[in-house]
């Protein structure tokens, strides 16, 4: 039954803490030594949560009631409360405290990620950099403060160390844009990590190595063209210079297709786009449909953007472009895992890389060869890399044909 005013006011304490419940998460904890509190009790990623609304009578029944709703309807906005008064606590205690900005730019970026990605950044802050840094001003915080940080992290794993630089990076750069900071610390700290240039390149084709790399694209937060350009690659793992060249009169939206002529073979090739590639072809379609090029030249909408341009992306997100991440590497890690992982035939893989694939009697086969067959791997394939930067664990199927 809900609770009343006389019931709250005449709850007396015992020796063991007792709970009163009044419906929705909403309860009044009655210690053994009198104090009454308010307490909302509540699920947000799958987690049980609570804290407190206040005491009793200075929050009275009808004021705690009020709080539950609007916690509730946060809650059903995709808005965690308890994250939420944290971070209004910091901005109480210390203005524009690195760690209040940081669960400010986390609380805006939640909806666009997956609940497990999103919950291995906040573990990450809390773990690793509130402790250090949290309670300092966001414009005070100096390069040096934040190399501390990451020598502690490189200690563990190199890897992480690199991931929260660019977590960090994020956080100030919306610092600045939003008017907490004038300045970004981490700009400051390129080279001062060593790379992991050989451990990306050796782990290319391992599924576990793979969805780190993914994420790493994903978080790019230059340029909106660069950024679908990063994206877009390891979903066709086409040559790149065929990415980068890639014109709107050869992409059909409504068939799902890319047609174009292959630069090694100079032959005609189709690739089939999934609904992840066609996402985000729609995305930036906006930006740049008005002209002839999908990644156009920032100087020039007539030319194509160079290949600088995605390798200076890759350098600054701490990846060694001489492994050849923006291109080969994609195909490699494709067909190694389309093959050894998921299972479709070699034949399929080499062909979709417009490989020179000949038929038995050695003619080669046409672009439109196998086609409905390719479209089902494409589609399985940006599938899987979903599940990668998910976290799922993939089991191979090796299964003898799709």
């Amino acid at each position: 039954m809900p609770l009343t005013d006389s019931a709250v006011r005449n709850a007396k304490p015992s020796a063991k803490p007792q709970r009163l419940f009044d419906g929705g998460g909403l309860y009044l904890e009655v210690a053994p030594s009198g104090g009454k509190w308010w307490r909302f009790k509540y699920r947000f990623g799958g987690k049980e949560k609570r804290f407190s609304f206040g005491v009793y009578p200075d929050v009275s029944l009808k004021d705690a009631r009020e709080k539950r709703e609007a916690a509730r309807k946060q809650i059903a906005e995709g808005t965690d409360p308890g994250i939420t008064r944290k971070m209004e606590k910091a901005q109480q205690s210390g203005g524009n405290t690195f760690e209040a900005v940081a669960r400010e730019w986390y609380e805006r970026y939640l909806p666009r990620w997956s609940k497990s990605y999103a919950a291995s950044i906040i573990s990450r802050l809390e773990k690793d950099v509130f402790p250090y840094i949290g309670s300092r001003p966001t414009g005070e915080i100096t390069p040096p403060e934040v190399l501390a940080v990451l020598r502690r992290i490189e200690s563990r794993t190199l890897e992480t160390a690199h991931r929260i630089k660019i977590t960090i990076g994020q956080i100030t750069r919306y610092a600045m844009a939003t008017g907490y900071a004038t300045t970004d610390p981490v700009w400051s700290l390129r080279g001062a990590l060593p790379p992991v240039t050989q451990k990306h390149m050796a782990a290319l084709t391992d599924p576990k190595d793979v969805a780190p790399l993914l994420r790493i694209l994903d978080d790019y937060e230059g340029s909106f063209i660069t950024r679908c350009a990063l994206r877009l690659a390891p979903l066709v793992f086409v040559r790149p210079g065929e990415l980068r060249s890639m014109q709107w009169a050869d992409v059909d939206l409504e068939k799902g297709e890319w047609s174009y002529t292959a630069n090694k073979t100079k032959t005609p090739h189709i690739v089939p786009l999934s609904r992840q590639t066609l996402a985000i072809l729609r995305e930036i379609k906006r930006a740049t449909g008005g002209g002839r090029y999908v990644f156009p030249s920032a100087r020039s909408t007539d030319r194509c953007m160079s290949n600088n341009t995605v390798n200076a992306a890759m350098r600054r997100m701490g990846i060694d472009t001489r492994t050849e991440i923006t291109g080969h590497g994609f195909r490699a890690m494709a067909r190694t895992i389309l093959d050894e992982v998921l299972g479709f035939r070699p034949d399929l893989i080499e062909h979709q890389l417009a490989h020179a694939v000949r038929d038995p009697l050695g003619r080669a086969y046409n672009r439109t060869a196998h086609l409905p067959e390719r479209q089902k791997m494409m589609q399985a394939w940006a599938d899987y890399l979903d599940q990668l930067k998910d976290g799922a664990e993939i089991v191979p199927i090796r299964a003898a044909e799709r």
